[in-house]
């Protein structure tokens, strides 16, 4: 009955420490975006219990952080309520799973699907999205476990095609195939195709570009197994970039999968430090800051890093003086071999 954003569905790809998208999408992959504080030891999400339409909707929470007010906002699909109607607070209690119910606000009633957002402090944060008609669950889509499945672009025939390589896929599932404009993160968009998973992991697949997005630059691309997703964009040119903005990798001898990070900690409007993870070895990255919704693409400038021996490292690094103020900031880490990784932070002080 759900969609959600986990980063990405799951809370990750839900906007705040983000894999890093979530709810990481990273060379080509979308980055799967985690909660944003340090130390959360889980993620907080909810599913849709019951809806009754144009009056109310129903939530089921898990996860939540003990003793927390959280903010409800509503607001159009797509928006992930973002600066939606707040609707109420609540307050999280002993934390964990409790259900609650919201009133669908009056600017809101007679559309057909409607976002819905809990804000709390420290970066803690949960969206979804119902079909406003009236339905009832008797119980909460589970929330996957284990690694969570992405994809990168691996080749592009303009306005013909796009092939890609899954990532952590779960087995025997059925996904639809969906792209949209870019922006859209293809929520909604036209099917091109399922496809099932068979084995799951890593596989590759082609999907054909529909007429009404031919001749786009750029277009996004999503797969859909209800509570999985993941999603994606590319460059609508023949020449095998994808959502890097940039080149296929240069391969590195000995050296396999992707580089992430994630948020560790911010000073605000001072400073924000990663924790890098799966560095290639002995490369220059470019560190660039910008605004939300950026993905750091075109950004100031703010540092590079050289990644020495490769792996994990943490690094801390100045927020530039024309983001300062800003509630969100992307940061995003680039090298000339194509590599790259980006994600995103809330500039409060934190942990």
């Amino acid at each position: 009955m759900s969609n959600r954003n986990i980063g990405t569905k799951w809370g990750w790809l839900r906007n705040g420490l983000q894999l890093a998208f979530v709810f990481v999408l990273i060379a080509g992959l979308a980055l799967v975006q985690t909660p944003f504080t340090a130390q959360a030891a889980t993620i907080p999400t909810f599913d849709i219990v019951k809806v009754v339409v144009d009056d109310s909707v129903t939530i089921r929470t898990h996860n939540f952080p003990a003793n927390m007010t959280f903010t409800v906002r509503m607001g159009k699909i797509g928006t992930r309520a973002i600066g939606g109607i707040e609707i109420t607070k609540t307050d999280s209690g002993k934390g964990g799973s409790f259900d609650v119910t919201y009133k669908i606000p009056a600017d809101l009633k007679g559309l057909a699907q409607i976002a819905i957002r809990m804000d709390g402090s420290l970066g803690y944060y949960a969206y979804n999205w119902f079909y406003n008609k009236t339905s009832t669950s008797t119980t909460a889509t589970p929330v996957p476990s284990g690694p969570i499945p992405t994809f990168s672009i691996s080749a592009v025939v303009k306005d013909d095609s796009v092939t890609i390589k899954t990532s952590n896929f779960p087995a025997n599932r059925t996904f639809t195939v969906l792209m949209g404009k870019i922006g859209t993160r293809a929520v909604g968009g036209v099917e091109v195709g399922k496809t099932d998973s068979g084995k799951g992991g890593s596989f590759e697949a082609t999907y054909k570009i529909p007429a009404s997005l031919k001749g786009l630059s750029q277009i996004a691309i999503r797969m859909d197994s209800s509570p999985y997703f993941a999603y994606n964009w590319f460059y609508n040119s023949s020449t095998g970039t994808g959502g890097t903005g940039g080149v296929t990798p240069t391969p590195i001898p000995g050296y396999t999968g992707y580089p992430t990070f994630s948020i560790i900690g911010v000073d605000r409007d001072n400073t924000v430090t990663i924790r890098a993870k799966n560095l290639p070895p002995h490369v220059t990255f470019t560190v660039r800051m910008g605004k939300y919704g950026t993905l750091g693409l075109g950004g100031t400038q703010v540092a590079t890093t050289d990644s020495g021996a490769g792996g994990s490292m943490d690094v801390t690094y100045t927020i530039p003086s024309g983001l300062k103020g800003l509630d969100r900031i992307a940061i995003r880490m680039d090298s000339a071999p194509g590599y790259f990784a980006y994600n995103w932070f809330w500039n409060n002080d934190a942990p």
